[in-house]
Formats: C-alpha cells, structure tokens, sequence
C-alpha cells in the first residue's frame, strides 16, 4: 500500500473522500498525475494513494487498456463543489466526451464521501457503478482494506471478493505516483 501519511487508522478511512482516477489517451501517467496536482493545488490533500493498474476497457472494448488508481483525501468542499473541481481537472485535461464509455483523456469521479450517501441530479455518491468494476474495487480495498459500503455493514472488499465482472485489472509496472 502507498501511503502519504503514516498511522492513519483503520476507522478513519469512512472519513476520508476517495477518487477514482484514469486514463487511457495519450501520456496516461502524466494526465493523471497532472489532474492530482491540479486537484491538490486547489487544496485537497491527498493522505493514501493506490499504486496504478493497468485495466481492461469496460463498455466498449475496441479502445486501449486504461491506467488506473484510487486515491483518499481530506477536503472542506462539498460534494458539489468537489464535482466541480473534478470536472475542471477533466477540463484542464482536455476531456472530451464524445460517448458513454468511450476512450479518454482524464477521468477523475467521485466515488465515496466522508462516509455520506448524496443523491442530486448532479451527483451520487457512492459512485453508482464502483460495485460493479473491479478496476475501481481492487485500488479501493488496497489502499482501505476495511472501508465499508456508506449506510451499510457490508466491506468493499467483500463485494470485490464475489464480484462476477471478469475484466483484467493488474499493478502497472509505473507503481505508485
């Protein structure tokens, strides 16, 4: 595990925010880590960091493999304002949107908030696929082994563990950030 900040205790990890960031367009590491330093220099602090994973495409396999991580952080933005600057780092990043599940530059969602469940017609919060895809469940469990589904008992790395979506998802030879 890669970690920021040492002694960060197990029953913390629901207070922290986590994102789920990725690539699979051009400079894949260097988007990604251009989308954290923006995200950083506008005040997040980032406390725990997956290593990176290279993933197969899900939705529309005829694209190239992505490069993948989850990060937690500590922040004082709400989940609205969080999207935003999310969406700015997209942006930044020359983010076009040109088809559901289709190639990209940079992405970068929101999958859990300080343990909180938010439903708008913006946002939800946890992420409503991160369930389903191993490429988000397997740097979750890593980073926070223990981290729970918000509202529920149920760890994440217990749905990982039954997850039927068979898409390869391995440690990058890039590692860490």
């Amino acid at each position: 595990m890669c970690s920021d900040r040492a002694g960060e205790r197990e029953g913390e990890l629901d207070d922290l925010v986590y994102l789920g960031l990725g690539s699979n367009m051009g400079e894949r590491r260097e988007q990604i880590d251009d989308a954290l330093g923006f995200l950083v220099k506008s005040g997040v602090r980032v406390v725990r960091r997956s290593p990176f994973y290279e993933t197969e495409p899900v939705g529309y396999s005829d694209q190239p493999w992505y490069l993948n991580a989850v990060v937690a952080m500590r922040t004082d933005l709400s989940p609205t304002e969080l999207l935003s600057l999310c969406k700015e780092a997209e942006r930044r990043g020359n983010r076009v949107h040109s088809f559901r599940f289709g190639p990209r530059t940079i992405d970068v969602d929101i999958l859990l908030y300080k343990g909180q469940i938010h439903r708008d017609n913006t946002l939800q919060i946890p992420h409503p696929r991160m369930h389903e895809r191993r490429f988000v469940l397997v740097p979750l469990v890593e980073i926070a082994p223990g981290i729970t589904v918000p509202g529920e008992q149920t760890q994440y790395a217990d749905i990982l563990a039954g997850l039927d979506e068979k898409k390869k998802v391995a440690k990058s030879k890039e590692h860490a950030f």
